[in-house]
């Protein structure tokens, strides 16, 4: 396979050309003209940010890709789906607070904002995954099942169980329905907490395998019958069924490489990463550490799998900050900074992120072999 193109722009910014120009010209050069938007439900797929979280892209990259898309003819929409773990964007109506929060509503994007599977997390479409080893059909929010084209406008950070967080994370994981979620994370079935059961029985009546019951006022799950499918998680509204989350990261990768063949297979897309505020952690959380490594630039392509790594490569080779978690890990495990090591790994013991871009390649997802671009 021939490396593919992925283009770059670093943040240096001078009086009449600022950074937002400047995305604009990259994706411009990178070619994201080349697709016919005319008329086409286009779904910019970006993480809103968990409230606490100061490190989320800003509202304002969006709108430049927005205003992109218009101008192609498109019919542009900011989408995420609801999150699977205990949060402020586990359901639409709070996902919407949590958005408007940070400052994404269509006054400052220019677009209307849509939780691509509904209220509850139950509203997916089942898509075939070409290629597929784990998983055979991805539950995808229905917004983005349904749209025509495809952006990933991503913040490439680190990651807890991935080791980092760039298209293919923001495609596979954010794509997925609360369903679809359970299934990349877990090995099991789902679980039920009786502290906060209430006895309300409605996940009784959502489940299509008579798999609950309730015993003494408390929902029950019997995992002969049950099949995994997630859905009385996304009907509770006490949080008092939780998936097991006991999937092993190298599966829990591939599963989400997978998932992303799912959203864009036989579809328009383009993909842009800023790697700006890398977080060691996801956006998810309510809070951000200091970044791991400074602020690189701005990436695109068309293929989600070389632009993942060529992000990653640029962060290993960047210079460690001093007083972050990773700069505190290499102290702990006495290596010096100018030793060669990967970034990630160091910042979260456990993960590796290669394993992501190895099964994507696997299954012709794209190709980790890349020519990078520089626009300036």
């Amino acid at each position: 396979m021939q490396p593919s193109k992925v283009y770059f722009s670093d943040l240096r910014a001078k009086p009449g050309l600022n950074l937002l120009q400047k995305l604009e010209k990259l994706a411009q050069i990178a070619g994201i003209s080349d697709i016919d938007f005319k008329n086409k439900f286009v779904a910019i797929k970006i993480h809103f940010g968990e409230p606490g979280n100061l490190a989320y892209l800003r509202p304002n990259y969006a709108r430049v890709i927005v205003e992109l898309v218009k101008t192609f003819g498109g019919k542009p929409f900011l989408t995420d789906c609801n999150t699977l773990y205990v949060g402020r964007r586990k359901d639409a109506l709070e996902h919407l607070d949590a958005a408007y929060e940070n400052g994404y509503n269509p006054f400052s994007t220019a677009c209307q904002l849509i939780i691509a599977d509904g209220l509850k997390g139950t509203d997916e479409a089942y898509i075939p995954v070409r290629n597929g080893q784990y998983v055979k059909e991805a539950k995808i929010g229905r917004a983005i099942a349904d749209a025509d084209i495809i952006i990933s406008l991503n913040h490439f950070k680190g990651h807890e169980m991935t080791g980092f967080g760039g298209a293919i994370k923001n495609l596979g994981m954010g794509c997925g329905s609360r369903a679809g979620k359970m299934e990349m994370h877990s090995a099991g079935k789902p679980q039920v907490n009786s502290k906060h059961c209430v006895g309300c029985a409605v996940c009784t009546k959502i489940c299509a395998h008579a798999a609950i019951n309730l015993t003494d006022k408390k929902a029950k799950i019997d995992h002969l019958k049950c099949v995994g499918c997630g859905r009385c998680i996304g009907m509770c509204a006490f949080d008092a069924i939780n998936p097991p989350f006991d999937e092993s990261f190298d599966i829990l990768n591939a599963k989400m490489a997978e998932y992303t063949m799912a959203v864009l297979d036989n579809k328009p897309h383009f993909h842009l990463s800023l790697v700006i505020d890398v977080s060691p952690y996801c956006d998810c959380h309510a809070e951000n550490d200091l970044p791991i490594v400074p602020d690189i630039g701005m990436f695109a392509s068309f293929d989600p799998v070389a632009l993942d790594r060529a992000c990653a490569d640029a962060c290993n080779q960047a210079p460690v900050i001093p007083g972050s978690i990773l700069s505190e890990n290499l102290q702990a495990a006495k290596l010096q900074t100018e030793t060669e090591f990967d970034r990630f790994a160091h910042t979260t013991h456990g993960t590796n992120w290669i394993s992501t871009l190895e099964h994507a390649e696997k299954i012709g997802l794209g190709t980790q072999k890349y020519e990078l671009i520089k626009v300036k």
